[in-house]
């Protein structure tokens, strides 16, 4: 079995449950995929993160970023990953809402004028939180070179991020693991 099928089956074990949920853009599914179940686990996360810097080789990049708590994990492990291949990037977390002390920020990490980002996420509806996040870092002063997603569920994000100006890729489709 290859890094991408054991993945796959990873996720269809931990991370797909059946039943009634309300989503974070409103919408009811009867099934909910929770990517955390898998990037918190450790061969899960190694395989992710693994796919996802692979998916990333051919692009210009300064750093990683991401919604916080989702993308977390997977840029704490991507930033091992890289290092481990003579890789020097950036990691930053974006926050739902500012700080209300302290620096007040929005973007957790060291993040400059001109530095292009791989915003990152383990699962996307509608891509709502990834074009927020999006906002946050180019309001810091950094371009986006990139979205990915570990499972794109299929309900409007390539488009949403599209319509942006954004180039969204995504490791698996919800109907690969259905």
């Amino acid at each position: 079995m290859n890094e991408r099928e054991e993945l796959k089956e990873i996720l269809k074990k931990r991370s797909i449950l059946k039943g009634d949920f309300t989503l974070v853009s409103g919408k009811k599914s009867s099934y909910y995929i929770n990517g955390k179940m898998t990037t918190l686990s450790a061969r899960g996360l190694y395989l992710s993160a693994k796919l996802l810097l692979d998916a990333c080789e051919d692009l210009e990049y300064d750093a990683f970023a991401g919604p916080t708590i989702g993308a977390d994990p997977i840029i704490g492990a991507l930033l091992v990953l890289a290092a481990q291949r003579g890789l020097e990037k950036e990691g930053f977390l974006i926050r739902k809402e500012a700080k209300d002390h302290g620096t007040k920020s929005l973007v957790e990490g060291n993040l400059k004028k001109g530095m292009r980002v791989v915003l990152l996420e383990d699962v996307a509806t509608t891509g709502g939180s990834l074009i927020k996040a999006a906002r946050a870092i180019e309001g810091g002063g950094g371009a986006v070179a990139a979205v990915f997603t570990i499972v794109d569920r299929k309900e409007g994000a390539e488009s949403n991020l599209a319509a942006e100006g954004y180039r969204f890729s995504s490791l698996f489709s919800v109907q690969e693991l259905l």
